[in-house]
Formats: structure tokens, sequence, C-alpha cells
């Protein structure tokens, strides 16, 4: 069986994985057209927008989409039409940790994968190669494609692919021009592996034949699953660590560069912080616990299970220390909280742990002012008020402010909590900083990347997480 000659893209989903990984798609594919799809009219209108004022922030985006929209490059809402006329369609929909029903917080809810799915049998009056862009559980390939055959219309036939992303928020462009290795799995079959073929065919366009790699169905969506699992345990392993240095006086940096000289080991993933965040690892891992407990393998579900809690351990030692280190007490007292995202160069705060930490400050009745280049206020809101459901957001907005700059998030502050490692905050005018706020002047360093030297002799009393120092 010949392998289809791609054409047309439709990607269903113009969110955080989608949108750029299809930009890129269509830039170094100039005789494809691509097509990103999306209900969200607001988020079309941004990445139609004339200054191309995108919905998501990511370096390097902008410069792709001004190369690609208008040639080959797409966005509309018009869902049905771009079904219609692909060769190949990318369902990249929000999978979200369900919060309700069988599997609620750990289990991952597939609402918008089915929903999409019963729309391609819908509308589909062509055969299609359905792409699982989505990270999903294992088997879902499985469940489209039976949803796909008892719902389209007669002698159409639909291949199912997965094609799990692998990308870093902060370096997703660099991670799409330049994969570590673009991961496709089909089913074994002479059917299976011309569709695979096809999509290798897009890939090749620039990623070389050796980065790509084809497995089976299942091991491709357990791989997913598997590679964030083992990134975010490797976070938590340092954490645990950095818990055992501030108990000791040793140095977290000190121990991770010598384990990281290991080359059994290595150095990446070893660097200490208030935890991790983002889409992907906490909600990755809950589902492999949701998984392992379905397949009646508890000890391996408590195992992954214990990579989470070591990271919400992680999170509340950091906020009681800052309790601890003002006197027992912040209440009433004003907390700059320096970063919202929950990783430097994105705007995405999903599962950031700076959320965590306001909600903590604000329970002991602190006021707080926050400030990130790029999360916009009325997400910083919409978190606040997630986090903390049984509070109105009135009364949070009497101890919240959100700051245009970090220099007027310090003013008259107690303390600096350093929660998103972006780089302006290692350059700013600390001096001046210090001059602002009240005495003694704290900064806590959830991210190890201030000059802690350099702060003391300014004046202020300093806690880096992972090291064992006094203040």
């Amino acid at each position: 069986m010949a392998p289809v000659n791609v054409k047309r893209i439709c990607c269903i989903g113009a969110g955080y994985v989608g949108g750029p990984t299809c930009a890129v798609i269509a830039l170094k594919c100039p005789t494809i057209q691509v097509t990103i799809v999306d209900l969200n009219q607001d988020r079309i209108a941004a990445w139609n927008s004339d200054d191309y004022s995108l919905p998501i922030y990511e370096p390097g985006l902008v410069d792709v989409v001004k190369k690609a929209r208008g040639r080959n490059l797409f966005f509309s809402t018009d869902v049905d039409r771009g079904i219609q006329e692909a060769d190949l369609i990318f369902v990249s929909v929000n999978t979200p940790t369900k919060k309700t029903g069988i599997g609620a917080g750990f289990a991952a809810d597939l609402n918008y994968v089915e929903s999409a799915t019963r729309r391609i049998a819908a509308v589909a009056t062509t055969s299609k190669i359905v792409v699982e862009k989505s990270t999903v559980p294992m088997r879902t390939a499985e469940s489209m494609r039976t949803i796909l055959e008892a719902n389209s219309k007669p002698d159409l036939r639909f291949d199912i692919l997965s094609n799990p992303e692998f990308l870093a928020e902060g370096t997703a462009i660099v991670d799409l021009m330049k994969p570590d290795r673009v991961l496709i799995g089909s089913l074994q079959t002479p059917e299976g592996k011309s569709a695979c073929q096809s999509l290798i065919n897009v890939y090749a366009n620039w990623v070389s034949t050796e980065r790509i790699l084809t497995v089976g169905l299942w091991s491709s969506e357990l791989s997913k699953l598997a590679a964030n699992a083992m990134l975010a345990q490797r976070i938590s392993s340092i954490n645990a660590l950095s818990a055992i240095c501030e108990a000791t006086g040793a140095n977290i940096e000190e121990v991770a560069h010598a384990v990281g000289r290991d080359s059994r080991v290595g150095p990446r993933f070893l660097r200490a912080s208030v935890g991790f965040g983002g889409s992907c690892f906490q909600k990755d891992i809950l589902n492999l616990v949701y998984l392992s407990e379905s397949l009646h393998l508890p000890e391996v579900a408590a195992y992954w299970r214990q990579v989470v809690t070591l990271n919400e351990y992680q999170k509340r030692r950091f906020s009681k220390r800052v309790v601890e280190a003002l006197f027992n007490t912040i209440t009433n007292k004003n907390i700059a909280v320096l970063g919202f995202a929950f990783k430097a160069d994105t705007g995405d705060t999903r599962e950031s742990p700076a959320i965590t930490l306001v909600r903590d400050f604000l329970s002991e009745r602190a006021h707080v002012t926050i400030y990130d280049p790029q999360v916009e206020e009325s997400q910083i809101w919409y978190d606040l008020s997630e986090a903390l459901p049984d509070v109105p957001i009135e009364k949070i907005k009497k101890q919240v402010t959100i700051a245009k700059s970090a220099l007027s998030a310090a003013q008259n502050s107690e303390a600096v909590v350093v929660a998103t490692e972006w780089q302006e905050f290692r350059d700013i005018d600390w001096r001046a900083v210090y001059d602002t706020m009240k005495k003694p002047a704290f900064v806590f360093d959830g991210r190890m990347i201030l000059d802690s030297d350099a702060l003391r002799e300014i004046g202020f009393k300093v806690m880096t997480i992972g090291r064992g120092d006094k203040l």
C-alpha cells in the first residue's frame, strides 16, 4: 500500500502544542498547506492579529508565524472545512486531569479528544490519517478508531498514528527545529506502516531519518508518559536532597555538580528549585499512577505517586521557611513574589509553584504583590480564584496587587520571593530594591539564580533553596 502524499494538514487545537508545532511544519514544508483550527474565536483572532499579538508566548514563535502565515499557514474557526480538506489531521486538544467522576484527580479527561474524533467522523468525506498529538493514556488510539469506524460514512478509511510532542516550553521552537527525536507509533499492519511513512515524509523535510523513531502504537503512547515521569523524578530527587542540604549545611549546587559529572547520570534536570510545574509533568505522572492502579500494580502506582508528593512537599517547605524567617508570622506583611509563570520564557502558569506560594502566603494573611513579565493579569486572577475556590475574588484582590515591574513589586515589602527564573530578575538593580524595602529586608531565592554574597553585601538577609546558610 503506497503512502499518502500529504498535501493538506489540519490541526485541531491552537494551543501550546498545536500552534507552534504546525507553524514550524508549515515553515519547513512550503508545499503543504497547514490549517490550524479552534472553536475559540478570540484565540484564532490573536493568531491572525496584524501586530502578531499571539495567544501564547514562546521565543522565536512570532518569527515563524510571520514567515509562514498567509503563505501556507492559516488559522481558522471553520473546523469542519479544515477536516474535510485535510489528508492528515493532528488532534492537539487539551487533556486535563479529571476533577470529578471515576479517576478524579488522576485520570486524563478525554472529553475534548472524543469530541474532536466524533467531529472528524461526522464531517469527513474522504479517508484520513488521524494523529494523536495530545498526551493521552495508553489505548486512546483504540478508542478513537472505534469511534471513527462506528460513525463514519461508508468506504472511508481512518488510520490512527501516535506522534507525541517532546517540547519544553521556552525552547519549543528550537526543540521543533532540531528535535532529539520524532516518535511515531502505528499499528504494525501494512496499512498502519503506510500511514506512518506518510508522516515520516512530512518530518523528513527537515529532520534526518536517523532521528525519526517508529514504534508500535501502544509503545508510543506510553513513551510520552514515561519520558515526563522520569524527568520529573529527577527534579523531585534533587529537591529531596536540597532539603537534606538545608538541614546539614551542604550546598545542593555542589552536590548536583558532583553527581552530574558521573557520565551515567549526567547534569540535566539536576537543578533544585521550589518545585516543577507546567501542563505535563504532574498530569502525566498522575495518569501513570492511575494506569498502574487500573492494571493492579499498586507498588508501581505508589512509586510514581511519591514524585508528585515530594513536589508538593517542596513547595510547602519553601513557603514555611519564608514564614519562619519572618519571625514566624507574615500577617499584614508585604511579600513581593517575582514570577508567576511555571518557568522562564513562557507565559504558561499551569501548575506553577508560584500559585501554591501565593495561596500559602494569603492563608497566613499576608499582602502579596506579584510581578511577571509575560503572564496576563486576567490569568493571575483566574489561577488564584481556582487555587482558593472558597474565597471570593473580591477578597483575594484586597490582599493581592499585580505590579508592572519588579522594582514596584518590591517597594515597601518585607521580603522578595523569586518564584520564576526570569533573566531580568538576575539583572535587577538590587541596591535600588533594597532602598525601597522595609528593614530587615529579606530575599528568598527559590530558583538559585541570584548572587547571594552580593545581596548580603548590600544588606539583604538571603535564603537560597538547597543551601544551609543561616539568615
